[in-house]
């Protein structure tokens, strides 16, 4: 089940949810909007290795904007600090930015219980589209689990993104061992 407006402002007050900052003229019927953070980051390497810790090259985004190309991949973050030990939070892209042909998300849109973090945005184009930092980028929505959950993420040893900084993080998969 998706958290209503009146939910998601109901487990703020009572301590379920944490966004910061938060802003209620965010708060849509069932999601909050995310703004871009400042900082973005790209690759550095013309072919990426699944097996090493791919190196950033991070940017602050002008105040008079900044173009994203196509055929370009770059990591944002969110401006917002989340926080959930309760729900499983989840983001998708707001319909304003994708009618643009901006993409905020890959793959990652889907959240841990006990993610606790900015979150990092995979962001593509399909035309050059300039984006600004503060600009609303995604919309957040939370959802009951059924059951307890026995293994909550910031909980979990091998947590590579719990805690996120305002800054994007790159992949980690090189932790994993295949």
């Amino acid at each position: 089940m998706i958290l209503s407006d009146s939910s998601i402002l109901e487990e703020i007050h009572l301590g379920g949810i944490e966004i910061t900052p938060f802003n209620p003229k965010r708060l849509g019927s069932n999601s909050y909007d995310l703004t871009l953070g400042s900082k973005m980051a790209y690759y550095n390497a013309p072919i990426l290795d699944a097996k090493l810790d791919n190196q950033l090259v991070y940017f602050d985004i002008p105040e008079d904007g900044f173009v994203v190309f196509p055929n370009k991949f770059y990591l944002g973050v969110t401006a917002e600090y989340t926080a959930t030990d309760k729900y499983v939070p989840c983001i998708e892209g707001c319909s304003s930015v994708g009618r643009l042909g901006l993409a905020v998300h890959e793959t990652a849109g889907f959240g841990d219980i006990g993610f606790k973090g900015h979150w990092t945005l995979e962001i593509s184009s399909r035309e050059p589209v300039r984006i600004y930092a503060g600009m609303p980028i995604c919309q957040i929505y939370f959802m009951s689990l059924k059951g307890e959950c026995l293994n909550p993420y910031n909980k979990k040893q091998n947590a590579n993104y719990s805690g996120q900084p305002n800054i994007p993080i790159g992949s980690k998969i090189h932790k994993k061992l295949f």
